[in-house]
């Protein structure tokens, strides 16, 4: 699921993400001030993005799951690539098992990759 949604988003697409997301879903974002509550708020927000966000390539690495009856959190690295700019996420998906059977993600979690100092 999030895989496939990454790939919409490469291609400014951020229906994938929408359509995974709960309709009480809460987004953090560095690029945003606050924490987004809600799937018409998410929305607003990805759609002011649709088509502008174009990536190259993209590596999903160092997934790991965690789960624990009706719930389970996705965390993962992120890099993207555009042109010759990279750009290196972290990422936390919680995602719950709803009443119709599907898993949608509750709360999502980017943050900047902060590079290692030496």
């Amino acid at each position: 699921m999030e895989q496939n949604a990454l790939e919409k988003w490469g291609q400014g697409d951020p229906s994938g993400f929408l359509d995974i997301s709960s309709k009480d879903v809460v987004y953090f974002d560095p690029a945003l001030e606050w924490r987004l509550d809600g799937h018409q708020a998410l929305t607003k927000y990805y759609e002011a993005a649709r088509g502008k966000i174009l990536t190259d390539k993209y590596e999903l690495l160092n997934p790991k799951v965690q789960a624990a009856n009706d719930m389970a959190v996705l965390t993962f690295n992120f890099i993207s690539s555009s042109g010759q700019k990279t750009s290196r996420w972290n990422c936390t998906e919680v995602y719950q098992l709803e009443s119709d059977g599907k898993w949608r993600i509750i709360q999502t979690h980017w943050s900047y990759t902060q590079p290692t100092l030496k």
